[in-house]
């Protein structure tokens, strides 16, 4: 019975034989705790107007991680959409950039919800879309983890078996190791996973 309430409350993945049913969409005001990844970082700089010749750029171009960074970083100074960002969110945006920088998938003319429809899933994306298919999304977030911590986990029996391609597997490593480690009283409490971890 707590399972199905948990469940019910929290918008948990289920399982239905391999099938994982996102809750990306169910979930934006319910773990809005959760710091946003990639997809919606670079979706909210289009909504604050990052403009179409800027976002052609990002979207045509293929860099590493730390190009993207760099990249960024360089770019706050004179394009306003960017200068809000933080340390962390330049290296969240950064990275999922380097993981799926060059797209064809939309264009530069798209608004910040087509980008955010259109783009591909970030690490926080396959975090919620995953992680809770098991347990409460706060044994996830609230650790504060290696990424070989994280890793092994993932390697774990009662985790191997979850439909992600290696590359993904990385992006959410890749992600929780900058945006987890959330302290427990930035959680609603109705989220508490009372100690539990893994």
């Amino acid at each position: 019975m707590r399972q199905a309430q948990l469940a019910a409350l929290f918008g948990a993945a289920l399982l239905a034989g391999s099938a994982v049913f996102p809750v990306r969409a169910q979930t934006d005001d319910v773990f809005a705790f959760i710091p946003p990844g990639g997809r919606t970082l670079i979706a909210q700089a289009v909504a604050e107007g990052l403009p179409a010749d800027e976002l052609a750029a990002i979207l045509a171009a293929r860099r590493t991680r730390e190009e993207w960074i760099a990249y960024l970083t360089d770019r706050q100074g004179s394009v306003p959409a960017l200068q809000d960002l933080g340390e962390i969110e330049i290296a969240t945006l950064a990275d999922y950039l380097a993981f799926h920088m060059p797209t064809t998938a939309v264009a530069a003319q798209s608004d910040a919800g087509t980008l955010e429809r259109t783009l591909p899933p970030d690490g926080r994306d396959y975090t919620l879309d995953y992680c809770q298919s098991c347990h409460i999304i706060t044994v996830v977030v609230t650790q504060d983890r290696t990424p070989e911590a994280w890793h092994g986990s993932l390697n774990k029996p009662s985790h191997i078996e979850i439909k992600l391609s290696k590359e993904q597997r990385e992006e959410m490593v890749n992600y929780l190791v900058l945006n987890a480690g959330i302290p427990i009283d930035l959680v609603p409490e109705e989220l508490r996973a009372g100690g539990a971890s893994y």
